[in-house]
């Protein structure tokens, strides 16, 4: 069981990687995708936003579909569709052709996010201790990984499914292949058939707080890729090249954190990690806000990925966990799927709402708003907190309980 479990821990933090490796070459490439289909700038954001909203309906139909067929098996073929319909953006040549792929894009990424985490979450719980945030530090490093090597791509200005097909010829057989290993719910791999439905009214109520601290993580980041670059350049008087580097900061604090985060949350509990990261993330819009130049506001920057590195991950681990402890490992699947939608709600949400005020009132004040938010989720924090008659020292099972206890490497 041991060589099972580490095996599913391996594979699926491959996953992640390779959905942020996907994600990144796809929103990295903007310019150019708009340059090739002629995408005019009032049109752009149609573009844009029609991604997440169908990354909803995407997430909502897998809560469905894994009422019947196991997360594993969604995630399996989700990846390839993600990884086809990118190469589809990079070679179509009629406007048509982009709203297909990157519709097939969206729909595929709403069940890959889904699914990636109720198989997260359920290993999560098979261990007996944190192992989330290790997962989307794998999210993490692909991100880098992609906007390196969309960087290269840029710089030759080759074609961009030239750019794109070398990618998807590694990735796409290597995320096929590691599909074998894929644990669900009870250590085993490709479990077939789900249980339970999900709760009901009950679930949805205490639901809510997490719904609400995802929503404002996204917010968050969001503000960080759509405005971090102009902010730099516009607002603080950096060069266009030195705008570049916040989100690169950004990136690898991100990375760092939830690399170490997992520790974190095993010492001091969910509860503990949750509280200071918004805390750091708060002090990091402050930064920001307040900075009299570009460096002061690359330092506030770094600290937004420090702090807003842990919210994600523990948001979907105390989903999952909860939604066990009050039904069956079919509840934990349905409360993942329907607090995946609110990560593209914060999406949505964040972008527009710090350029509107910015525009209306200043960029500086715009930076307050996220960090009121980020300083709301100090409330419901508390709802990360898991009962002690299921995980001893109040969050996590006791060590002697640990599954493969001795094997904590990927």
């Amino acid at each position: 069981m041991t060589d099972v479990l580490r095996r599913g821990r391996g594979s699926l933090a491959f996953s992640f990687l390779v959905q942020g490796v996907a994600f990144a070459l796809l929103v990295t490439r903007i310019p150019a995708i708009q340059d090739r289909y002629g995408v005019s700038d009032a049109l752009l954001p149609v573009f844009l936003a029609a991604v997440p909203v169908l990354a909803g309906i995407g997430s909502v139909t897998t809560e469905r579909l894994v009422k019947r067929v196991p997360p594993s098996r969604v995630l399996r073929w989700s990846q390839p569709v993600v990884l086809l319909a990118l190469l589809g953006v990079g070679a179509g040549d009629h406007m048509a052709v982009l709203g297909v792929a990157l519709a097939a894009f969206g729909l595929a990424v709403g069940g890959l996010d889904a699914s990636m985490n109720m198989l997260g979450v359920s290993l999560q719980r098979a261990y007996g201790r944190s192992i989330m945030l290790g997962f989307h530090a794998a999210y993490s490093l692909g991100g880098i990984v992609g906007a390196s090597l969309a960087w290269v791509g840029a710089r030759g200005e080759p074609a961009l499914w030239v750019s794109y097909l070398p990618v998807v010829v590694v990735l796409l057989p290597s995320a096929l292949v590691g599909s074998r290993w894929y644990v669900d719910r009870g250590g085993s791999p490709g479990a077939e058939g789900a249980e339970g439905e999900g709760g009901g009214a009950g679930a949805s109520t205490w639901l809510l707080p997490l719904c609400l601290v995802m929503t404002v993580a996204y917010i968050g980041d969001s503000t960080v890729s759509n405005w971090s670059a102009k902010y730099l350049q516009d607002v603080l008087g950096s060069s266009e090249q030195l705008a570049t580097v916040p989100y690169n900061l950004y990136m690898v604090t991100t990375l760092l954190g939830r690399a170490v985060g997992d520790v974190g949350v095993r010492r001091f509990g969910a509860v503990v990690v949750v509280r200071a990261g918004a805390l750091v993330a708060a002090v990091g819009f402050a930064v920001v806000a307040g900075a009299p130049g570009a460096w002061v506001g690359m330092l506030g920057f770094t600290l937004l990925g420090l702090g807003l590195c842990v919210l994600v991950p523990q948001t979907f681990a105390a989903a999952g966990r909860r939604a066990f402890e009050s039904g069956s490992p079919g509840a934990s699947d349905a409360a993942v799927a329907r607090l995946n939608v609110f990560n593209y709600v914060g999406f949505l949400i964040g972008s527009p709402l710090v350029g509107a005020l910015g525009d209306a009132w200043s960029y500086r004040g715009a930076m307050l708003v996220p960090m009121v938010l980020v300083l709301v989720t100090l409330v419901p924090a508390r709802s990360f907190a898991a009962r002690p008659d299921r995980y001893g020292g109040g969050h996590e099972r006791s060590r002697a309980a640990d599954v493969g206890r001795g094997s904590d490497g990927l």
